[in-house]
């Protein structure tokens, strides 16, 4: 696989979008994880225990694809949720877990995405899944996404956070933007009534739509 990008480059972007995700409040205190696949056997991960609006070159672990650190830094909890994604889905190169606020609400409230409401989310998204609850950070985690992981790129945890991938760490973060706001706009949706579903001709209208112009 060839990647367009220097691993300085994909430093700098891990630097920018984890800022971007505490700036917005998609993690808190230093919760959350971000990762980059650097080849077929290494990869760039936030270390464990760094808050994300903080990070400088020295906060990023790079590990082998047993997850394994190559640094004095010990590797995020959740590598096997990130591992897991990368072995399903070799067209990604990019994986954030982040907890947005809005997602996380609905998921505790047993309020599923995987409606079809708004077109710009069905275009970019789809309708967006929510795994089997699993323990955070436990091998039960990872398994809870491996039956949806290789046709979604974005994924709710439940009553945990989000998983949204890409082919690279921009568009993972712009996923996660994009679930998030999914999320606060059903949840202002329900406040005011019930939201409204596309028909099945609307929701195919803008399923072709997707086709000409996103594909």
């Amino acid at each position: 696989m060839e990647y367009p990008v220097s691993e300085q480059q994909i430093i700098q972007a891990m630097i920018d979008v984890g800022r971007r995700m505490y700036e917005k409040g998609f993690v808190a205190a230093t919760s959350g994880n971000i990762s980059a696949r650097l080849d077929e056997e290494r990869y760039l991960l936030t270390r464990s225990g760094v808050c994300k609006g903080d990070m400088t070159e020295s906060d990023l672990v790079v590990c082998d694809a047993e997850g394994r650190s190559t640094t004095e830094h010990r590797v995020t909890s959740e590598v096997l949720l990130h591992l897991t994604a990368y072995r399903l889905r070799p067209d990604v190169n990019a994986v954030i877990h982040a907890h947005p606020p809005a997602t996380v609400a609905l998921s505790l409230a047993g309020v599923s995405l995987g409606k079809a409401l708004l077109p710009e989310v069905v275009m970019t998204l789809g309708e967006v899944p929510t795994a089997p609850f699993a323990p955070p950070s436990s091998p039960e985690s990872a398994e809870a996404i491996r039956g949806l992981i290789p046709n979604h790129d974005a994924i709710i945890l439940d009553r945990h956070g989000s998983l949204t991938v890409g082919r690279d760490l921009w568009e993972a973060c712009h996923n996660l933007e994009r679930l998030e706001f999914a999320a606060r706009a059903t949840l202002f949706a329900r406040i005011l009534g019930e939201p409204k579903r596309l028909s099945s001709d609307e929701l195919a209208a803008v399923q072709a739509a997707a086709e000409r112009y996103l594909k």
